[in-house]
């Protein structure tokens, strides 16, 4: 029988991580991209290289997109893509930290229908395909039942709580809590260990993907800041931020100062 997409991402996944894992704290070269976008190891480019000479070999008719690959647009033209985030948090690996991982997902006319993110150094595989359920080594997940903003642990960066983002000026009262990497942020709130995970800035489809199907298949939602369902394959691969989250998301949305009426999203 063929393998399936997700066999496939999470075969990848593990072996982004035996590579990535080599140059772990071992004084990688390290560039600055152009434009202010960040640092570059020779580990994202390496990791880079194998997963795109591997999924694309394995599914010679889908498109590509990668943080580290030129986008040539090309896969404007394909239905379904691999989106790739050969290592998501560059920094916290630069760093010598644990929160850094793979980030892969196939994406189908502008859902994601399989997803994996691997923590080599913590050991973690988080996975899902759509309609089949999301995992942590290979054991179910679910999202937080937490409803209570003023008890809720959600995962955000700083300017996040600025006023200009909500209702009358007033940031909500909640717990903030940080990781580097966002696909990392998604998946420990599909796995219930944070109650919602925000951020209200254009969001890069590479970072999200995958986390926002792991989110959806644990029971959660994963949604722009507006609350319009997440759509992929972009022409510019962009999202206009994520808010994600079990129980909670509806009373974030509540909250938010920018809010379409009629939005689809549960209450």
């Amino acid at each position: 029988m063929p393998e399936s997409d997700l066999d496939l991402l999470v075969g990848a996944a593990r072996a982004a991580g035996d590579i990535a894992l080599r140059h772990f704290r071992a004084d990688p070269e390290i560039w600055e991209k152009d434009d202010n976008a960040g640092p570059v190891t020779e580990a994202d480019l390496a990791v880079d290289r194998m997963l795109r000479d591997h999924l694309c070999a394995a599914r010679p008719d889908y498109g590509w997109l990668s943080e580290e690959t030129e986008d040539d647009g090309a896969r404007l033209y394909s239905d379904t893509l691999f989106i790739v985030d050969p290592i998501d948090g560059t920094r916290a690996f630069i760093e010598g930290s644990k929160d850094w991982g793979h980030s892969l997902a196939v994406v189908r006319h502008g859902q994601v229908t399989a997803a994996a993110v691997y923590m080599p150094v913590r050991d973690e595989m988080f996975a899902a395909s759509r309609g089949g359920g999301a995992t942590r080594n290979g054991l179910g997940i679910k999202v937080s039942t937490q409803t209570s903003i003023r008890s809720a642990d959600v995962l955000a960066t700083r300017p996040n709580l600025a006023p200009e983002h909500w209702k009358d000026g007033t940031p909500p009262d909640f717990k903030r809590s940080f990781r580097s990497s966002l696909a990392y942020r998604l998946c420990l709130v599909a796995n219930g260990r944070f109650d919602a995970m925000l951020t209200l800035r254009p969001s890069w489809e590479w970072d999200i993907a995958a986390g926002s199907l792991i989110i959806e298949e644990a029971g959660g939602w994963a949604t722009d800041r507006s609350g319009n369902p997440l759509r992929f394959n972009n022409p510019v691969p962009k999202v206009d931020g994520v808010v994600a989250g079990g129980a909670l998301h509806p009373r974030l949305m509540d909250r938010l100062a920018l809010r379409l009426p009629g939005a689809d999203y549960p209450r």
